[in-house]
């Protein structure tokens, strides 16, 4: 008879957990295992560059107790196998300042990407990049031959030698990928020449530094900046782009643009300081002279587009500025917020960034 009864109860019981009845809570708890999830992502801006020297930066939520290396590179290569040019130790983490020299290899180079990567654990990282000639062309170096790094090919660039308006453009090339077809595009400032106007195919021959002119587009005509781009016609591995003022001028005597025809940069900032919930600075880098601009603010990943306004300022001589900007209510205690300057004055000039709302 006890059989039978056992029998029955571990058929009894087989049925229950068969139809999704709960188990006992200490079986469950027996099963757990925690999860540890790190939210923890490293990152850090340029807040200062001495060409050819130094550079200053300030992180932010760095782990703490980590040694770091600091290589940099060329633009492009998100300073993977760089230049080691600092080895430090992130002490308590979180936001600090560090400066490091740049490297005599790279002196020179227009454009220079860093990179800080943990060695105590592989999963930390970050990197950026920065002009190192920030009043100077957006060319990749200005005609300067890019020394040789070991396992590193240097990018495809170009720079804008000459415009005739409406009519053509000239580029200088440097690091072209010899006996490659090269499709030319032409759009809207901003685009990077993506899905632009087809104007032409060309060769790249002995490749390194080559001299082309292009047509311009009639679509394109009477606009004021120009996206151009080159890119591989037979694959996609290959590609540089640029832009430029759609007015006649000679650059091949000297920087893009000279001096003397205007603002040539590309406007760009960091974040200096944070009051939570009350207040952004930031600093700004080759603001154009003479400007409107409506600064506007949003959630995370919007890039600032559409965002609530929150001031309108006049860039005045341009360059590097200390901007302080009230955060709006309605974005008070989200953790991560876009801020974007657009001009309002016709340029086609804008410049976003974003940051962590929480005291710095």
């Amino acid at each position: 008879m006890n059989t039978i009864i056992r029998r029955f109860l571990g058929i009894w019981l087989a049925l229950l957990i068969s139809l999704g009845a709960s188990a006992p809570s200490s079986a469950l708890a027996a099963n757990i295992v925690p999860v540890q999830v790190s939210a923890v992502i490293p990152t850090f801006t340029i807040i200062n560059i001495v060409p050819d020297v130094n550079i200053t930066v300030l992180t932010y939520n760095f782990p703490a107790n980590q040694e770091f290396e600091v290589l940099m590179g060329y633009m492009g290569s998100r300073g993977v196998g760089g230049i080691r040019v600092a080895t430090f130790n992130s002490g308590a983490g979180g936001s600090f300042t560090a400066t490091f020299n740049i490297p005599s290899a790279l002196t020179g180079v227009h454009q220079i990407a860093v990179r800080l990567q943990s060695l105590t654990k592989s999963n930390y990282f970050a990197y950026n990049w920065f002009y190192n000639r920030p009043s100077s062309s957006p060319a990749f170096n200005g005609g300067v031959t890019a020394p040789s790094l070991p396992g590193f090919e240097p990018p495809p660039t170009f720079e804008i030698s000459n415009v005739v308006e409406d009519v053509s453009v000239s580029i200088v090339t440097y690091n072209f990928p010899a006996n490659k077809r090269m499709d030319v595009l032409m759009g809207y400032i901003g685009t990077r020449g993506v899905n632009g106007i087809y104007v032409t195919t060309v060769t790249t021959g002995s490749g390194g530094s080559l001299s082309f002119t292009f047509t311009i587009p009639p679509a394109l005509r009477g606009l004021n900046q120009v996206a151009i781009r080159l890119q591989s016609a037979d694959d996609s591995k290959y590609y540089a782009f640029n832009w430029f003022f759609n007015r006649s001028a000679n650059y091949s005597a000297g920087p893009y643009p000279p001096i003397t025809s205007g603002y040539g940069g590309i406007p760009t900032f960091s974040i200096a300081g944070v009051v939570k919930d009350v207040s952004v600075t930031i600093f700004t880098y080759n603001l154009p002279p003479n400007e409107q601009f409506q600064v506007t603010m949003g959630p995370m990943g919007t890039r600032g587009i559409g965002g609530i306004v929150v001031a309108t300022i006049n860039s005045g001589s341009g360059g590097s500025q200390t901007l302080t900007f009230n955060i709006p209510p309605a974005l008070a205690g989200l953790s991560q917020i876009a801020l974007r300057l657009q001009s309002i004055s016709g340029s086609g000039y804008y410049a976003y960034n974003w940051f962590f709302n929480a005291n710095l």
